[in-house]
C-alpha cells in the first residue's frame, strides 16, 4: 500500500513510516509528526537518477530511525506529555516558517479543520506520547521495530472501517506473516508481563494509533485542495493546542528549558526542527525525484537505523527473536504492499485509428 508517512503528518517516523495505496494517485507522507497529504506522485519519473535521490532517502531513514534515541534521552528528564508538547510546538514552529517562506497558507475551510482534530490526535499527540511512556521501560530499538508495524494496522482499518482499500488474497498473506512477526518480537513463548512486555505494547498502541489516523486522514483530508506543507503544519498547530490543555492536567506545569540539560533540549530540538522541518523538505524531494512508492519504502530502513543507533549510542541489546520477529514483519508490509509482485512491462500506446477520407460531396 504506499503511504508516504507523512506527512508526516508532520510526523518524524511513522511515520513515519506507513504508506497506502499504490493505486491512488495522492500519497500520504507519514512521519511521526503528522501526515503529510496531497501530494501528487502523476510527476514523479519513472526512472530517476539512483545518485539524485539516494542520499536523500538514507538522510531520512536516518533521520526517522535516530528519533528514536531522542525520545529515550528527552524521557530522562521529561514527562512523555511534556516531551511531546515541547516536540510538537518545535516542529509546528519549524514548518511554519518554511510556510512563509515559501508563501503557502494554512487551510481556510472550517471542515479541514475539524477533521485535523482527529488526526492530530491519534497521528501526533497519542502516538508520540505512548513512545515517550514506552520507552521508559522499553528499548529505544524496540520502539523502532514497533513503529514498522503501522501498516498492519492501517490495512484492515482501511479495508472494515473506511472502506478505502479492498483486501485481496496477497494482503492476506502479508497481514498473516506481519502478525505472526509481531508475536515474535513479543517472545510470547516465554510468557508475557512485567515492565518491559507493557512497555513494547505502549509502542503498539502508538502504531495502532497512526493505523487508525492515516486512513481517516486518506479518507476525510488528502483529496483537499491543500498541500502537504499547509496540512502538516496546522496538524502540528492543533496537536500543539491540545497538549497545552491537556499537559498540565496529566503532568503538571512544563518545566523551563532553561532547567533542562544541554543533551535533552538538543533532542527535543532535533525530534521537532530536523525531524519535522528538514526531514519534511527531505521527504517532499525523495518523492518528487523517484516518486510516492520508491520514497516510501523508506518505511522498512527506519527500524535498521533504529536498532543500529540505539545499539551503538546507547549500548541497548535485543534477544535473538526481536531482529527475527521485525524481519518477519518487514516481509508481511511487504507482501502486503505488494513490493514482491511481478511489475508487468508497460504495454506500447496503441496507434492512433486512421479514418477513411469521406469522398467530396458531388454536385
Amino acid at each position: 500500500m504506499p503511504i508516504v508517512f507523512a506527512v508526516f503528518r508532520a510526523a518524524d517516523h511513522a511515520v513515519a513510516v506507513a504508506v497506502d495505496t499504490a493505486s491512488d494517485s495522492r500519497a500520504t507522507a507519514s512521519y511521526p509528526e503528522g501526515r503529510v497529504s496531497g501530494v501528487n506522485t502523476d510527476i514523479a519519473p519513472d526512472r530517476a537518477p539512483l545518485r539524485s535521490w539516494l542520499p536523500g532517502f538514507v538522510a531520512l531513514a536516518a533521520i526517522w530511525g535516530s528519533s528514536f534515541l531522542f525520545i529515550k534521552v528527552g524521557v530522562t528528564e521529561l514527562h512523555p506529555v511534556h516531551l511531546t508538547l515541547y516536540r510538537v510546538a518545535t516542529g509546528a514552529a519549524t514548518l511554519l516558517v518554511v510556510l512563509a517562506v515559501l508563501r503557502d497558507r494554512l487551510p481556510s475551510d472550517p471542515r479541514v479543520w475539524a477533521h485535523l482534530l482527529v488526526v492530530a490526535a491519534f497521528g501526533v499527540a497519542l502516538p508520540f506520547t505512548l513512545f515517550g511512556f514506552g520507552e521508559q521501560r522499553a528499548e529505544s530499538m524496540l520502539a523502532g521495530i514497533w513503529n514498522a508495524t503501522t501498516p498492519l494496522i492501517v490495512l484492515p482499518l482501511a479495508v472494515l472501517v473506511f472502506r478505502t482499500e479492498q483486501l485481496t488474497a496477497r494482503r492476506a498473506v502479508g497481514l498473516a506473516l506481519g502478525f505472526a512477526g509481531v508475536l515474535v518480537v513479543l517472545g510470547v513463548w516465554a510468557g508475557v508481563g512485567g515492565a518491559h512486555f507493557t512497555g513494547q505494547l505502549m509502542c503498539f498502541g502508538a502504531a495502532a494509533c497512526y493505523g487508525l489516523a492515516i486512513p481517516y486522514q486518506k479518507k476525510f483530508i488528502a483529496g483537499s485542495a491543500y498541500s502537504g506543507l499547509s496540512l502538516s503544519a496546522a496538524q502540528l498547530l492543533v496537536a500543539t493546542a491540545q497538549l497545552a490543555l491537556v499537559a498540565p492536567l496529566v503532568a503538571g506545569a512544563p518545566p523551563v528549558p532553561t532547567g533542562l540539560s544541554a543533551r535533552v533540549v538538543a533532542s527535543v530540538l532535533a525530534l521537532g526542527a530536523l525531524g519535522t522541518g528538514l526531514a519534511f523538505v527531505i521527504n517532499m524531494r525523495n518523492i518528487r525525484l523517484a516518486g510516492a512508492s520508491t520514497a516510501s519504502t523508506v518505511t522498512y530502513l527506519i527500524p535498521v537505523f533504529a536498532v543500529l543507533v540505539g545499539a551503538v549510542v546507547l549500548g541497548e541489546r535485543m534477544n535473538w527473536h526481536q531482529p527475527v520477529g521485525a524481519l518477519v514483519v518487514l516481509v508481511g508490509v511487504a507482501v502486503a504492499q505488494g513490493l514482491f509482485r511481478r511489475r508487468r512491462p508497460a504495454l506500447a500506446p496503441a496507434p492512433p485509428a486512421i479514418r477513411p477520407v469521406e469522398p467530396a460531396a458531388r454536385a
